[in-house]
């Protein structure tokens, strides 16, 4: 028989490196760093030494390198996914969705109907459930549009101009494990960033991606311009409105456009109003739900914000797709 022991995965070389506090601390290489999270990945770390690192990168911040080996690790633990050729005229749009709403509104699934009313495949990707959080799913369940149960049933939502949410726990049950540990150490970890920028498609796509602190503006852009594979398609970063990506209502965000590497301000960032405009009277799943389906029937105003949001992702996603 095989000795389990043989299998694992010794991490104290990493957290010898990793672990020294954020002064003594070092980064690991991209290639280490991808070895690292494919054991984690794969169950071949042991819990002690798994809390160590996701404690240590906690505490130290990840390097691009790092995030770079890491999300190779990540997109190659689940199975890719794939938009017919004859399917669209437009590249898919990908939304992470992983924080939902605490205050205001949480207008996802918004962003979400107006993109796939223009026949753009849209995919959500996230949580169903986050205690003090209303999240996408929730409303979009409000709205009657139900999770997919499994990658084959996409096809039919893109068909018939619906955005389709899947779960993380089936979109990438590896990447939903360590998601998890969240409720066991009490602490997010780099899993939490990974899967705001994964992109699960064979094919280019345009990714939605925002950020809550400004070192991860700084991290992220430096990804992007110099360590993502451009020919994984484009991706807008802007600071989350209450960490999802559709656009603020109350004010636009600035947007910055990677294309082949190189960032370009898309929106500029947009001073405060004196008005705000007309928005859901609560931030529960059920009136949200209800505001956004009137939106949707021209009943409610689209907030501008979100309005040049969707002109834009169209426009991306069309060049996107005729550049395929």
């Amino acid at each position: 028989m095989n000795d389990p022991a043989q299998n694992m995965f010794h991490a104290a070389p990493f957290i010898r490196e990793i672990g020294r506090g954020k002064k003594g601390a070092r980064d690991l290489s991209r290639d280490d760093a991808r070895a690292l999270y494919t054991a984690m990945l794969e169950g071949r770390v042991s819990e002690l030494e798994m809390g160590a690192v996701l404690i240590g990168m906690r505490i130290k911040g990840e390097s691009v390198n790092e995030i770079g080996g890491f999300l190779d690790a990540a997109e190659t633990s689940f199975e890719a996914l794939q938009v017919p050729e004859s399917a669209s005229e437009f590249a898919p749009v990908v939304i992470p969705s992983y924080n939902g709403s605490r205050q205001m509104p949480n207008l996802t699934p918004l962003l979400a109907c107006l993109l796939a009313r223009e026949g753009v495949p849209v995919l959500i990707h996230g949580v169903r459930h986050d205690p003090g959080r209303v999240t996408t799913a929730e409303i979009l369940a409000e709205m009657d549009i139900a999770a997919v149960a499994d990658a084959k049933s996409l096809s039919g939502a893109f068909g018939q101009h619906y955005p389709a949410f899947i779960p993380i726990k089936i979109l990438a049950p590896r990447l939903h494990y360590l998601l998890e540990l969240r409720r066991v150490l009490g602490l997010r970890n780099s899993t939490h960033t990974l899967v705001k920028i994964i992109q699960p498609f064979l094919q280019p796509a345009l990714r939605l991606v925002s950020y809550t602190h400004p070192e991860y503006l700084t991290l992220l852009t430096e990804y992007f311009s110099t360590v993502a594979p451009a020919a994984r398609g484009d991706v807008f970063l802007m600071r989350g409105t209450e960490g999802e990506t559709v656009a603020n209502a109350k004010r636009a965000q600035a947007v910055i456009w990677f294309h082949d590497n190189k960032p370009t301000v898309l929106i500029e960032k947009q001073h405060p109003v004196d008005e705000f405009p007309p928005l859901p009277a609560a931030s529960d799943a059920t009136t949200t739900a209800r505001w956004i389906s009137q939106a949707l029937d021209g009943k409610q105003a689209v907030p501008e914000p979100i309005a040049e949001q969707v002109r834009q992702c169209v426009q991306v996603a069309r060049q996107l797709r005729s550049r395929s």
